[in-house]
């Protein structure tokens, strides 16, 4: 039962997050134009250079903000990340508390060693 919800949670954070891939590419190029504008108007000396890179830069951080879709879109990245690890954890720990005669021997037989 837990796996199927782990399955449900994969698969619709899976589909948000091809749904907001465009706007996670778009949020990803319009933040690397900013950050390079930026460093730029802290590089420029003239006045018309600040201007310009001024104007430039508010035109990204628009674009930057307009793509702000992109955040659920990461959300769901990271809950599909989750999963992920979930279903790696469960699958480990099924086979740990496994009810194998044999197992059980083992853990005796080391028991009884040590005294």
């Amino acid at each position: 039962m837990k796996k199927l919800g782990l399955l449900i949670a994969g698969g619709i954070a899976a589909m948000v997050l091809v749904s907001n891939l465009g706007p996670i590419v778009g949020l990803a190029v319009s933040a690397a134009i900013l950050y390079f504008v930026f460093k730029q108007f802290l590089k420029a000396e003239s006045t018309m250079a600040k201007i310009g890179y001024g104007i430039i830069g508010f035109i990204a951080l628009m674009a930057t903000a307009s793509n702000f879709p992109a955040i659920l879109g990461l959300a769901a990245a990271y809950v599909l990340y989750l999963v992920y690890k979930k279903w790696n954890d469960s699958s480990s720990s099924v086979m740990e508390e496994d009810n194998d005669p044999f197992a059980n021997f083992e853990k005796q037989w080391a028991d009884l060693n040590r005294n």
